[in-house]
């Protein structure tokens, strides 16, 4: 009977125990909000010349209160961020804690660091079974004599002499094979280790700093927090490919990106959007101020600019100025790309389809933007008096949207010929040069250069100027060669110009250049023609031509 009632009293005090226990649990449950801390991920990063503006998505249950976005770069603008969540979430107030990335428990290991700790093991792993083999080759050299301990050679039986040695032999051979096979293996993972580790030093080491966002918020049903941030240094440039095949006369011009950005954070599996808007130039322009005429004051009597007054002192920097010269110090480090490119292009964006991965390391990553593909009119162009030269160019249509200016490579029937740059046109042609053409020959005469008198009275001077250029087609086809003449061009009223061409030009001002005249001349294989330009120029006598 005591049995049973002790047994009895311990079951009660049992439960009595879990039932407080249960009780405080839901005490602290009631009175401690829910928070979320869940690792968001990178949906999709906006990358402008300079910056970029990535949108992070944080999953939160039923019931939580606030999110945590951790390990977020330390260069963000506090100022760019934004909230937002369907409407089962009621957002509140946003707290942003920069922090040493060490004394995060979160951010001080990464991805990288988990690959580092993989090859360490792995190199540990070779050294033990290595410092293995070591001992079973120490523990052989001792059989065989070379020991220094004492006892360490084993008593020689002389029938089984000749198998103990063979199986010594063969022992120590695979052993050695092995250490060395094991110093191979260890040589291989310290160079994919060494690269690890100084990106490891680069990003986190000398003081690296990380970035947390916490947003209070209140969850009714489990939905998604996105979270959107800029950064500065990221940056993108366009680059083309012009492909010429002078056979069917097609040129294909290929559009590419180059990206690349060191915010400290690695872009894995997001979708990229590359825009050529400036989000950091002003938003506003600039207005004009009054146009104020007005008489200019005496110049100062002689004794008072004999004694100028003294220079004013040199005033310190201010803080402003001075902040400001450091954050263009700053900048000068942080972009990776040219911008200025982009300064007379509209905004336009380019998304690009598949998921893209953009390392934190400076890597640039290349991804096709498209291509534009069209006929041709081919001509070899030469300006005799600058080059003796012909350069084969291509005039197309241009293509429809906007092209930002960027470097372009040049390739003619599958050779590369050279390095140019694209610039958008303005006009509705576009013209492509693909390097010389040496099977054109082209050579300038004598330039004749006489002097007169005109007018009534000889009150007049008169200069004469002839010039001419032979031009050669050795092809084997037809071409089209397109010499340019800078003719002379009058801006005094008292100089008056003549000019005489031979045969006429097709056109007195090429590219809507005044005085530049370019003759289009189709030639056939082995053709040679003759142009000329005589030109006279009349002045008065007394003065003195000038010429630009």
């Amino acid at each position: 009977m005591k049995a049973s009632t002790s047994a009895l009293l311990r079951a009660t005090a049992g439960a009595a125990v879990l039932l407080v226990l249960s009780l405080s649990a839901q005490g602290q449950a009631t009175t401690q909000p829910a928070t979320a801390a869940a690792d968001s991920r990178i949906t999709q990063v906006k990358v402008y010349p300079g910056s970029a503006t990535v949108e992070r998505v944080a999953r939160v249950a039923a019931g939580a209160r606030s999110v945590t976005f951790a390990c977020l770069p330390a260069g963000l603008d506090v100022q760019s961020l934004q909230v937002s969540a369907d409407a089962s979430v009621r957002i509140g107030e946003t707290s942003v804690l920069s922090e040493q990335r060490e004394l995060s428990a979160r951010c001080s290991t990464s991805p990288l660091d988990g690959r580092i700790r993989e090859l360490e093991d792995q190199k540990a792993a070779l050294q033990a079974e290595n410092d293995a083999l070591g001992m079973v080759t120490g523990y052989l050299k001792g059989l065989a004599g070379g020991g220094d301990a004492p006892g360490a050679r084993a008593p020689m039986d002389a029938r089984n002499l000749a198998a103990m040695t063979d199986a010594m032999r063969r022992t120590g051979q695979d052993s050695l094979l092995k250490q060395h096979q094991i110093q191979r293996r260890q040589a291989e993972i310290d160079r994919q280790l060494n690269p690890l580790l100084a990106e490891r030093t680069r990003t986190q080491g000398n003081g690296g700093q990380v970035t947390a966002v916490t947003v209070t918020l209140a969850a009714g049903a489990d939905a998604d927090v996105k979270l959107s941030y800029q950064v500065n240094g990221p940056g993108w440039t366009p680059t083309y490919r012009a492909l010429l095949d002078t056979t069917t006369r097609k040129v294909r011009i290929e559009r590419q990106a180059l990206v690349a950005q060191a915010t400290g954070e690695d872009w894995r599996g997001v979708k990229l959007v590359l825009s050529t808007g400036q989000p950091r130039r002003e938003t506003a322009g600039r207005l004009p101020t009054a146009w104020r005429i007005g008489i200019e004051p005496p110049p100062r009597p002689l004794a008072e600019m004999a004694y100028p007054a003294a220079p004013a002192a040199a005033m310190a920097p201010s803080p402003i100025m001075a902040s400001k010269s450091m954050d263009s110090r700053e900048r000068r480090t942080e972009p990776l790309f040219d911008v200025s490119v982009f300064d007379n292009s509209f905004a336009t964006e380019f998304s690009v389809p598949q998921a893209i991965d953009v390392p934190s390391n400076g890597q640039r990553v290349t991804m096709a933007l498209g291509q534009h593909e069209d006929t041709a009119k081919l001509a070899a162009r030469t300006s005799p008096r600058v080059d003796a030269s012909a350069f084969l160019v291509a005039e197309l249509d241009q293509p429809a949207g906007v092209w930002p200016a960027g470097p372009m490579q040049l390739y003619r029937d599958g050779a590369f010929v050279g390095s140019g740059r694209w610039n958008a046109p303005t006009d509705a042609r576009l013209t492509l040069s693909f390097g010389r053409d040496e099977l054109v020959r082209v050579q300038a005469e004598p330039e004749r250069d006489n002097q007169g008198t005109g007018g009534f009275a000889g009150s007049r001077a008169e200069r004469k100027v002839q010039r001419a250029y032979m031009v050669e087609n050795r092809h084997r086809t037809p071409i089209t060669v397109q010499v340019l003449e800078a003719a002379p061009v009058s801006v005094d009223e008292k100089v008056r110009v003549a000019s005489e061409f031979s045969p006429q030009p097709a056109e007195l001002a090429w590219n809507k250049q005044p005085g530049l005249a370019m003759w289009q001349l189709d030639l056939a294989a082995g053709q040679t023609a003759r142009v000329t330009a005589d030109y006279t120029i009349g002045y008065p006598k007394d003065a003195r031509l000038q010429m630009r």
